[in-house]
């Protein structure tokens, strides 16, 4: 017992292990079906303008490290199992030492996103205590939901993700002939302007539409205390920023040398990845069989992105 939460060897090892297969599984999946989909429409919309024998190999590179990268991850989660078993096994109490917090006081937090730990209670990255924080500091809990739900939604998000790029290279070119006879066809820019245009008038309805019904057993909550909270904001426009600067660079070079090639981009794991191991912790006081998988994993994404790029054509 502690904190008047029971630490149960079993359930606590199997809870929070499984907690964090599903970011994996979004990850393998979207990343699948972006590239491979997407890469293969816009090759045959652009009338073949990439060299098909250099792109399709390094949509199978893509393919590799998106299979090294499902090793990696159930490397990482057998690692993390062994580390839950040998925590919830020495775990006494709190006043031992341990710095973790207790289950109680986390959902306690009035804060669903910053929770309420102070910072020099904060676990090390890589321990057990580490990945019980992390899961109790999430808003949306990942332990106790339905794994064939997130499967379906992720597919879904993977499908549409893989279709922006086509839908955008049919808008700039006109293969399908739908514009009338004389008619210009949208410069890259203009064609930018509306694809960023929807994607606002998307966000607006679907964040609405959350707010007022949340999903996954989320407290509701309205535009007001929605406008009224602004902690932690400023990295959400960044990131808005960021990914419309991106998008456009990434329109901008299909327009030039192929929209296959500019797929290059979708390679994001490579990047993620990155990211997450040097701000965020992930793979700390993994197994060197993790770690091998995990630099493979790497390279192989370098590799892909090289070639997919040295696939470009030129546009007539």
């Amino acid at each position: 017992m502690a904190g008047g939460v029971v630490l149960s060897v079993g359930n606590l090892s199997t809870q929070y292990a499984w907690a964090f297969v599903g970011l994996s599984v979004v990850e393998v999946i979207t990343s699948s079906l972006t590239v491979v989909i997407g890469t293969t429409l816009n090759y045959f919309l652009d009338d073949k303008i990439n060299k098909a024998e250099i792109l399709f190999p390094g949509v199978g590179c893509f393919l590799i490290a998106v299979c090294l990268g499902s090793l990696v991850h159930s490397s990482n989660t057998a690692d993390n199992k062994i580390k839950l078993n040998d925590f919830s096994s020495h775990y006494k109490d709190p006043a031992l030492g341990n710095s973790v917090p207790t289950m109680k006081e986390t959902r306690d937090s009035k804060d669903l996103e910053n929770g309420s730990v102070p910072a020099t209670k904060k676990a090390k990255a890589g321990t057990a205590a580490f990945l019980i924080e992390l899961e109790e500091r999430r808003s949306i809990k990942v332990f106790g939901k339905s794994t064939l739900v997130g499967l379906a939604i992720t597919f879904f998000a993977g499908v549409c993700f893989s279709m922006f790029s086509p839908a955008f290279n049919l808008a700039t070119n006109d293969q399908w002939h739908t514009l009338k006879k004389g008619v210009p066809h949208l410069t890259v820019y203009t064609a930018f302007f509306y694809f960023s245009a929807s994607c606002f008038v998307v966000a607006i309805v679907l964040n609405l539409t959350f707010l007022y019904h949340p999903v996954l057993n989320l407290p509701k909550s309205s535009l007001k205390a929605y406008l009224r909270d602004w902690d932690g904001r400023g990295w959400a426009l960044l990131a808005g920023l960021l990914c419309g600067f991106g998008n456009g660079l990434q329109f901008m070079g299909g327009q030039a040398a192929g929209y296959a090639a500019a797929d290059a981009v979708q390679a994001l794991p490579l990047v993620s990845t990155f990211w997450g191991v040097v701000l965020f912790g992930e793979y700390r006081k993994s197994s060197r069989r993790t770690y091998a998988l995990l630099c493979s994993m790497l390279l192989m994404f370098i590799v892909a992105v090289g070639v997919l790029m040295a696939s470009s054509g030129h546009r007539k």
